[in-house]
């Protein structure tokens, strides 16, 4: 098994290591996290320091960012990049999924227990497919977008980039939405949505603008 790192040591790192655990493709030496001391256990796991140490991601063959903002997870991966352009982020798939025929998934995405893609859909780098979340056939995912436990989507959906979708939201078929948008747990989206918006309800509808990195966990 190849060595890798995870960035983060909150709640989604403790997923990831779940998922790892299960999958048996990586072996996890240790946690990445500016915030912990050195050599604190999370997890049952060693805190190597931080994303600056350039030896640390030089040791390990790859690593996973674990963290649920859509947005900061993009920043963190950027960082590393630009420290060592050569980093590997490995995606991490729970094998009790089901991934259909022709499924194009990026780096670094992490893709839950009871997943669904359905066959022809591409998923972008860095997302989060959560627990029991469906996506339909001939959908595009973009880049760094997560998609909450239980949400579900109609084939043929387009999500933009470092959107959201709430928990349990449910989104009909050929539906698109752009980039920088949450849609609220609980929606029914029947019609498209714009970029950089928070909506809600059922029928889903835009409440406010939302401005890049605004909070929304």
């Amino acid at each position: 098994m190849e060595d890798i790192i995870i960035f983060g040591s909150g709640g989604q790192a403790k997923v990831i290591i779940d998922i790892i655990l299960n999958q048996k493709k990586y072996n996890v030496i240790g946690l990445v996290d500016p915030y912990k001391d050195m050599n604190e256990l999370q997890f049952g796991y060693r805190i190597l320091g931080n994303s600056k140490d350039y030896l640390i991601l030089n040791k390990v063959y790859g690593g996973i960012v674990a963290i649920g903002d859509n947005w900061v997870r993009y920043e963190t991966t950027q960082f590393i990049k630009n420290i060592n352009a050569n980093f590997q982020f490995v995606s991490c798939i729970h094998p009790n999924t089901t991934i259909g025929r022709n499924v194009k998934i990026g780096d670094g995405t992490v893709i839950m227990p009871g997943a669904v893609v359905g066959c022809e859909t591409k998923i972008g780098d860095g997302c989060i497919v959560n627990t029991l979340a469906s996506i339909d056939h001939d959908s595009s995912i973009g880049n760094f977008v997560s998609i909450a436990p239980n949400a579900a989507t109609g084939g043929g959906v387009i999500i933009d980039n470092y959107t959201a979708i709430g928990l349990g939201a449910n989104i009909i078929h050929k539906i698109h939405i752009g980039e920088h948008t949450v849609v609220g747990a609980g929606s029914t989206v029947i019609n498209h949505i714009p970029s950089y918006v928070v909506s809600f309800g059922t029928p889903c509808k835009v409440i406010r603008e939302r401005i890049k990195g605004d909070e929304y966990l």
